[in-house]
């Protein structure tokens, strides 16, 4: 598990008021809850953690919190964005025991695609089911991302959530509620039988669409 420390200070105004004068002065109102301890308004830097958000370990990751000197391991939970300015409005962080399990999504690379002979068909469309997948473990174990290794792969082969290598001490709750949650996380098939299984799908008429040929007999 790699370490990664986010700097913050505490804030005691808290509301709208507050969080817009924050903003105005290039930080990020912030919130960090769980544990035995009660709920801390914190706020960060945001040329900083700009910087940091462009990363996927800081999605999924155990991030090391300095607050005012005191750390705290937490994990991201909710991140808060302006709709069209390059702004982040809010962060949500959660505190992490590090001697409990947790459940934490977790990004899929897939490596060796290229080369694979599925890959190398012209008429062979790959599929990417999920990109990231939820496992559970202690905080110690947490991946920054798994990856799934794409280079055997063959027409008419799918990868499903059980064939995944995972990290040791790393699971995947999904599994273990049956076999009809072990879903396809890729899949290669010829571009015909894309297009063959598209053109014979049937088309949805819409409630509406069906009244005003009613109307029309």
């Amino acid at each position: 598990m790699s370490e990664h420390t986010l700097k913050a200070t505490g804030r005691k105004v808290e509301g709208k008021g507050a969080s817009r004068r924050l903003r105005h002065a290039a930080s990020i109102p912030a919130i960090v809850y769980g544990g035995k301890s009660e709920p801390k308004a914190i706020q960060l830097d945001h040329e900083k953690i700009w910087l940091a958000q462009q990363n996927e370990w800081f999605y999924s990751s155990i991030l090391n919190l300095d607050i005012d000197g005191t750390t705290e391991a937490v994990l991201l939970r909710d991140i808060q964005r302006h709709p069209f300015k390059q702004i982040i409005m809010h962060l949500d962080f959660q505190r992490v025991d590090l001697n409990a399990a947790l459940k934490a999504s977790v990004p899929l690379h897939f490596i060796g695609q290229e080369g694979s002979p599925a890959g190398k068909s012209a008429d062979v469309v790959i599929t990417h089911e999920l990109n990231e997948v939820t496992v559970s473990c202690l905080p110690r174990d947490l991946p920054e991302f798994i990856e799934i290794d794409l280079s055997n792969l063959k027409v008419g082969d799918i990868v499903h959530l059980s064939d995944v290598k995972l990290p040791k001490g790393v699971e995947l709750p999904e599994l273990k509620l049956g076999k009809e949650h072990d879903v396809a996380v890729v899949i290669a098939k010829h571009g015909r039988v894309e297009a063959e299984e598209t053109a014979e799908a049937p088309s949805a008429e819409v409630p509406a669409t069906k009244a005003a040929k009613k109307d029309e007999k």
